[in-house]
């Protein structure tokens, strides 16, 4: 499931390339019809992100609403003044492009819908196409705030150094310190913590030396908010290297650029291999219907 990083790269993605022009929203599958004819011919005001929920505002004060889950993604292209990834989300492209212009071969609009394309918009200058997401929906804006008030606090919301972001720390230090819940399964929790899925789940917790099994209650204020300030460094440099890298360069065996995807993770889908810092073998299971790493030595409960 694309994690809350890869939502506010797409925001971003959306302002930049679709602020301000008027789109054609369609759906070629035919599921999201009834929407598209609501969005269909309106300026695409701008676009946000609160953790994994994607909303893009429209001129008539209606926004899409879009969870892409466990498989949704969005496909991107356009003419030469297109920049930008050429897909988002689940299941990523194999080698995927960070740009997705014409190649020089002249625009000539989007291309046919291939698959089940729940919803297309379309500009002057470009197109994106969204498939398999979770939740696809039209909502208002008392509709959209409803879905707000539900999500705990946000990493990536702006104003993470200032006053806003210290509330934040100590809203989600209230939120973790009043459940009796493993943290392994809070940190998941969207109403406890906005953004975060299970690839950071488990590094934050390795980096931390906190065991997943460990309740939330017992995680006192200071170790929440140093949890806390390493999930806003950790998800501010996936926005900006459009990957999870949570590896110091003095932990890994390849110290090359890029950093290999075997070097990413601590311990992150490594079960059996050695624990980066100690040598222990990465223990593997299942927590909340995910699976769930972690080194029982460093981590230890």
């Amino acid at each position: 499931m694309p994690e809350g990083h890869s939502i506010h790269r797409l925001a971003r993605q959306f302002s930049s390339v679709f602020g301000g022009s008027r789109l054609t929203v369609s759906s070629p599958q035919g599921r999201f019809a009834a929407g598209a004819g609501q969005l269909d011919g309106h300026v695409l005001e701008g676009a946000s992100a609160v953790g994994k929920q994607l909303f893009l505002h429209f001129d008539n004060d209606l926004y899409l609403r879009i969870h892409l889950g466990l498989y949704g993604a969005f496909d991107f292209g356009g003419d030469e003044t297109f920049a930008g990834a050429s897909s988002i989300g689940a299941p990523r492209r194999v080698g995927e492009r960070e740009t997705a212009g014409d190649d020089g071969a002249g625009y000539a609009g989007p291309p046919e819908p291939k698959g089940a394309v729940r919803v297309r918009l379309v500009s002057d200058h470009g197109w994106a196409d969204l498939r398999g997401p979770t939740a696809c929906e039209v909502v208002t804006e008392a509709e959209r705030s409803k879905v707000l008030a539900r999500l705990g606090p946000d990493p990536l919301a702006d104003g993470a150094d200032g006053t806003a972001g210290a509330e934040r720390a100590a809203e989600f230090a209230r939120r973790l310190g009043s459940k009796g819940s493993p943290i392994g399964l809070l940190l998941m929790n969207q109403e406890v913590l906005a953004g975060v899925g299970n690839v950071y789940r488990a590094e934050v917790l390795f980096r931390a030396g906190i065991s997943p099994w460990r309740l939330g209650r017992s995680v006192n204020g200071d170790e929440a908010r140093e949890l806390w300030n390493d999930v806003v460094r950790l998800m501010n440099d996936g926005v900006r290297q459009g990957r999870i890298i949570t590896t110091l360069p003095g932990d890994r065996e390849d110290a090359g650029e890029p950093v290999p995807v075997s070097e990413a993770h601590y311990v992150y889908q490594r079960t059996g291999l050695p624990c980066r810092r100690c040598g222990t073998p990465v223990a593997g299971t299942e927590m909340g219907a995910r699976k769930l790493y972690w080194c029982p030595s460093c981590q230890a409960d």
